[in-house]
Formats: C-alpha cells, sequence, structure tokens
C-alpha cells in the first residue's frame, strides 16, 4: 500500500498515542504535536483518509480513530522503530537467565517466567522440533551386574536417561564397545530418524552380536523419541485476564486453548526463522484472532532451533515487546549452546 508521507506520519502518531493511553485520538491531540505543522482541518482530512483506508476506525462519530488491525500491520511493517535495550535490562536479563543455566529445560522456563515478567504479557518457550535436533553423544553407566543406564545428549542439549537390563553380566569392556559403536554410527544422526525400522537394520549390521545389544538399542531409541518431542514452556496465560482491552469471552476462550500444550507445540511449530508478528486475523488459530503472536526463534551453534513467543493484545508496544524477545532469545541460545560445551 503507498500512503504519502504525511499521512504515514500521522498514522504513527495515532498509533503510538492509542497504545500509550487507550483513547481514540482525534485531531486536536495530533495538533498540539510539533511533528505537524499543519491546521486542524488538514488533520482531519488526512484521518478521514486514513479511515476510508482502513487503517483507522472511529468507534462512534464523535471520538477520534483507533488503529485497525490492517493499520497495525503497516506500522509494524513500515513504520515502527526497535530500539536496543539499555545496558541494564541487557544486564538483568542475563543474569536471571544465568541462574537457571544447568539444564536446557531450566533455561527456556526461566526466558518465558522472564518475558512474563518484563513485558506483563503471555510468554511461551520451546524446545527444538526432532527434525532440528540430532544425536550428539551417548553414555552408558553401570547400575548393576545386570543393568546399565544409557545416557542420550542431543545437540539442543537435551539429555535423557533410559535404565536398561540385561539377561547376562555386564562389564565395562562390553560397555566400551556398546559407546564406540553407537557413536561411530548415531553421532549426528537427527532423531526421528531413529525409530523401530533404523534399529532393526542396525542392529542386523552385527550380526550375532546384536543379540546382546537388543535391550540397550531399546533404550536408546525410547529415548530418542521422548528427546524428539517438543517441549512446551508455557508462563503468565492468566494475563490474558488482566488487559483491559480484551474481552472475558475472548480471554477465557483463549486461556482454554493455551491450557492444552499441544495446541502451543502446533501454533509455534512452523515458525520461520527471525521474527514474526501474527496480528490478529493474520493468525493461523482463531482463539487468537483478536490478539498477536510475536514470535522470534533462537539459534543453537548458528541453527535454527526453539522459538521465544508472546500472546499480546492488539494494543500493545510492538517495537519494545520485538526488543525483549530478540534479546531473550539471544541469551537463551548462547546459553544452552555453553550447557552443551559443558557436556561435551
Amino acid at each position: 500500500m503507498d500512503i504519502a508521507q504525511r499521512k504515514q506520519k500521522i498514522l504513527a502518531a495515532v498509533i503510538e498515542n492509542y497504545i500509550l493511553n487507550g483513547e481514540p485520538v482525534g485531531s486536536k491531540v495530533l495538533e498540539k504535536s510539533e511533528d505537524f505543522n499543519v491546521s486542524s482541518a488538514t488533520i482531519r482530512n488526512e484521518l478521514a483518509d486514513l479511515t476510508t483506508l482502513g487503517l483507522l476506525k472511529q468507534p462512534h462519530t464523535s471520538a477520534g480513530r483507533v488503529p485497525t488491525q490492517m493499520g497495525y500491520r503497516f506500522y509494524v511493517d513500515n513504520l515502527m522503530d526497535v530500539e536496543p535495550l539499555s545496558d541494564r535490562v541487557s544486564s538483568y536479563i542475563q543474569n536471571r537467565l544465568r541462574k537457571v543455566c544447568d539444564a536446557p529445560e531450566h533455561i527456556l522456563q526461566g526466558a518465558a517466567d522472564l518475558l512474563c515478567e518484563i513485558t506483563g504479557t503471555t510468554a511461551i518457550a520451546t524446545t527444538p522440533t526432532g527434525e532440528d535436533t540430532r544425536v550428539r553423544k551417548i553414555k552408558f553407566v553401570q547400575t548393576g551386574r545386570y543393568t546399565a543406564m544409557m545416557v542420550l545428549i542431543t545437540s539442543s542439549g537435551m539429555v535423557k536417561s533410559r535404565l536398561f537390563r540385561c539377561d547376562f553380566d555386564i562389564t565395562s569392556e562390553m560397555l566400551n564397545l556398546f559407546d564406540r559403536a553407537l557413536n561411530e554410527r548415531l553421532a549426528g544422526e537427527p532423531l526421528s530418524n531413529i525409530n523401530q525400522p533404523f534399529i532393526q537394520t542396525f542392529a542386523a549390521s552385527f550380526g550375532e552380536l546384536s543379540l546382546l545389544m537388543a535391550d540397550m538399542l531399546i533404550a536408546v531409541m525410547d529415548a530418542c523419541k521422548e528427546a524428539s518431542s517438543v517441549n512446551v514452556y508455557l508462563s503468565g496465560a492468566t494475563k490474558l485476564l488482566h488487559h483491559s482491552d480484551n474481552d472475558l469471552f475472548n480471554s477465557l476462550t483463549l486461556l482454554e486453548y493455551l491450557s492444552d500444550n499441544s495446541n502451543n507445540e502446533k501454533l509455534l511449530r512452523n515458525v520461520p526463522e527471525g521474527t514474526n508478528i501474527y496480528i490478529g486475523r493474520e493468525n493461523p488459530q482463531r482463539e487468537l484472532n483478536k490478539n498477536s503472536l510475536i514470535a522470534t526463534r533462537y539459534a543453537i551453534g548458528n541453527q535454527p532451533a526453539g522459538t521465544i513467543a508472546l500472546i499480546t493484545p492488539l494494543r500493545f508496544d510492538y517495537g519494545k515487546a520485538v526488543a525483549i524477545a530478540e534479546n531473550v532469545a539471544q541469551t537463551v541460545g548462547y546459553l544452552i549452546e555453553e550447557v552443551i560445551t559443558t557436556e561435551k
């Protein structure tokens, strides 16, 4: 949509005033601004044109204007400024997340809680999908004469373990053999590939030795299946009930939707790289048609991984929210990478 420069400035002023104050913005408010050296009549004409274009609407005849979903979309795409966070806020984010950086799961839950705290709205963080995650390393720990533990470490830093039992004495030499064989073959393999046919083919390559490996390979397969499932960390779902712009019925419907983590996983499953803002009816799920979704992917080792997201009212400071979400995502990425490096 091609809009003249003055109209763009007026649109930005209306949206930023409305985000700040929550009241319809009229020509008198804009006329007082030093940014507009034009008459009140000219401003009214521009507001009328922006309303005709579908970017603004008038709640009632004597009121000022408020943004439409289309208006927010134009603003986000063309007019919004995303200012870097202050050193104080950036340091606060890093210090808070470092307190929970002993495991990726704790980092992600901490990220969701921190986003909720800073922005005052609902936050979600997810682990990478199985398609994005690979086997990093497999370790074995003997726990008894006939039992041992298999420990799977993934490329995203997730750790899954399984106990398995054998019908023969387990020796350290045998576990070393298992360790070499599995790491040579499975390191770097996508978790989603390690299913029953894969394990059967892999076992067959060992001939008679596969009879000794059956329980151990089942443990590996089960751990890979669990690790390939996306974990979702939600914080502040009830914040939706406290936003003055959200009607109660819509908030309760959305709250019920978010209470099922399979919905949250589906919602964020195919988020593209970078930061994405879905406004109102742009959201793939009708439950979010009166809200906005701000989602950004975090990276581990320069590879896109899971997602950090905010669910906000339509009236929200998008620029500030993007800056916070991107900073948290960047911090999450390098903290998880630190955990992975430590586990080598």
